[in-house]
């Protein structure tokens, strides 16, 4: 969370990088998965609003099922990107 920097996704997880990018780029977001969650911080709120687990909740997205299951579109803007 790029508010109180916390991990919110490891990624990719279960899947290739390039099935990662090509599901994002499909949906026109940061596309992720259930696996990719990082227990404990996310919250899910009504209208499937997914915000921060932060003292602060930062919006960061929502969620939506298709086929493969739960799926986090999850607004750039709210991420910090680190190195592992």
């Amino acid at each position: 969370d790029s508010q109180c920097e916390i991990p919110l996704f490891v990624a990719p997880r279960g899947r290739s990088f390039q099935a990662w990018r090509d599901e994002s780029e499909h949906h026109g977001w940061p596309s992720f998965r259930d696996e990719e969650v990082v227990d404990g911080a996310l919250l899910l709120r009504a209208g499937s609003e997914v915000v921060s687990a932060c003292p602060s909740p930062t919006h960061l997205g929502h969620q939506f099922h298709d086929k493969d299951g739960a799926r986090y579109c999850i607004d750039l803007i709210c991420m910090a990107g680190g190195g592992a």
